[in-house]
């Protein structure tokens, strides 16, 4: 997953999305900020990668760095490649680029009460997705087209007509994805989309995000913590700690045989129904100041098996620690 040395051609080919070495910085305060160090990956043609890890480890920064939002400034991409299809998207214009966003990557965004505009009816908003896209289209294409992705995510067509406002959150997050997929794109990042939703809408918005994946045979990028979500629609995990990517592999080899010392953490604070605990596991200490990150392993201060080895190499590689399965950790 993370090398393409070995691979056919046939397989090469099969590579939406390759991205290779990305650093981030922000600059706040006089302060460099430490977003994304050299992490790289690739994704493959109608696979879906879990991005998981503590809040403010980068997986927000990596989706809006393939999509080429991030404000600059604060925010500036110092390293790496992304090819997108073949094209690198660091060497394209910002006109060629607006081309992309929405037609070719989509994103949901976290909170789908933000996300919309109020003043807009929600079957307006949709055909404004579809017409930056498809400028010959007659109104009355636009408007079936965007009735016919309210039907796809479970809203009834007699709805176009009304405001954000009248809509339920989990109804808010169907909208969003309406829009996200009213063009058909070959990749989505969905960044923590079931955000603030109950457990049974959850299920909805996620069943219905893995029945259009498979209609349109779309990539996705899932970020989020919650295990849960990546055992249900995730092909391969990348576990993020502190702007890297500590572990990666298929779902089912990181959830079976997980061996960095942060995944091992992360699943042991999951409850176990099956075992009696007065109470849950949680991983000591505190992530990283990203501004001063520490040398070496940046998970040494935390980790309960450090020895002085994780600390005297300025940069711990991955290693491939089985076919396909690949870790950042110098005791494996």
């Amino acid at each position: 997953m993370e090398n393409t040395e070995n691979r056919t051609a046939g397989e090469i080919d099969d590579v939406l999305l390759s991205v290779r070495d990305l650093e981030v910085r922000y600059t706040a305060g006089g302060k460099i900020i430490y977003a994304v160090n050299g992490v790289s990956f690739d994704l493959m043609r109608g696979l879906t990668l879990g991005l998981v890890g503590e809040t403010g480890a980068g997986k927000t920064t990596i989706a809006k760095s393939i999509l080429r939002v991030l404000p600059d400034p604060p925010a500036k991409i110092t390293g790496g490649s992304i090819i997108l299809n073949g094209v690198d998207i660091f060497s394209i214009s910002e006109r060629e680029m607006r081309k992309i966003r929405g037609n070719k990557v989509s994103m949901i965004f976290q909170d789908p009460m933000t996300a919309l505009n109020p003043v807009f009816s929600v079957g307006k908003q949709i055909e404004e997705v579809i017409k930056l896209h498809s400028e010959n289209l007659s109104r009355k294409d636009l408007i079936f087209k965007a009735a016919e992705m309210l039907e796809l995510v479970g809203i009834p067509t007699d709805r176009y007509n009304e405001y954000p406002h009248q809509f339920s959150g989990g109804m808010k997050q169907r909208v969003i994805i309406a829009m996200a997929m009213a063009c058909n794109p070959e990749l989505l990042l969905a960044d923590e989309p079931t955000t603030a939703l109950d457990v049974t809408i959850q299920a909805q918005v996620l069943d219905t995000m893995s029945k259009l994946r498979e209609k349109f045979n779309t990539s996705v990028i899932m970020i989020t913590h919650d295990m849960g979500i990546v055992a249900e629609v995730c092909d391969a995990v990348a576990v993020v700690y502190a702007g890297e990517i500590v572990e990666m592999g298929t779902k089912e080899e990181i959830f079976d045989h997980h061996i960095h010392p942060y995944t091992r953490g992360l699943f042991s604070c999951i409850p176990n129904i099956n075992r009696e605990v007065d109470m849950l596991y949680t991983i000591p200490g505190n992530p990283p100041n990203p501004a001063k990150l520490p040398v070496g392993c940046h998970f040494r201060p935390r980790c309960e098996y450090a020895t002085a080895l994780c600390g005297e190499s300025p940069a711990i590689p991955m290693t491939e620690a089985s076919p396909g399965h690949f870790c950042r950790c110098c005791n494996i």
